[in-house]
């Protein structure tokens, strides 16, 4: 047995993490859920460029970690450990994030979409496209991601990013409002 697991006399080794260091702490959750079999190939195309990201160490992703949610229908994910909102922001809306997320918006490709944010200091927010009942939406009332609620800043209340990135699709972009 390893002191780690260091179960002594049948005893657990009850830890916690300390996150003193991370104040401004963020944690995300995505998922996307094929819903025919042309979402399986669009889960497919997605994972590695994805994966292949996060290998990369963008500055401010401390952890990334691959989530299975189901297998009938394939529903895959991640889960991932930001140092701050901004730091998350700034990477969601340059490239490749931004290209992968404008191509997802032009065409689902037979999927569905979700995330839910939470926040160290506080606050949640999320999205869902085309999806079921999934996390949050599965208890909370939902309404649609528009104007005031279009953007993860806007659903935070956040006062504008100074310098930050435009969203890599606008609201009237996606609606021709």
């Amino acid at each position: 047995m390893t002191e780690r697991s260091g179960a002594t006399r049948g005893r657990p080794l009850r830890q916690t993490a300390d996150l003193g260091q991370y104040p401004d702490l963020v944690v995300i959750y995505l998922g996307m859920r094929a819903r025919s079999p042309r979402g399986m190939a669009t889960l497919f195309r997605y994972g590695p460029r994805i994966q292949k990201s996060a290998a990369a160490k963008p500055d401010g992703l401390l952890r990334h970690e691959m989530v299975t949610w189901g297998l009938i229908p394939p529903h895959l994910g991640m889960r991932q450990y930001w140092r701050d909102f901004d730091s998350l922001e700034k990477w969601a809306r340059t490239d490749p994030h931004a290209l992968w997320w404008r191509d997802l918006l032009s065409d689902m490709g037979g999927t569905g979409f979700w995330h839910e944010t939470y926040f160290a200091r506080g606050g949640m927010e999320s999205v869902f496209l085309d999806m079921p009942p999934t996390g949050f939406s599965a208890f909370a009332p939902v309404t649609d991601a528009r104007q005031s609620l279009f953007s993860a800043r806007r659903r935070l209340r956040l006062a504008d990013g100074e310098g930050a990135a435009p969203p890599p699709v606008t609201e009237q972009q996606l609606y021709d409002t």
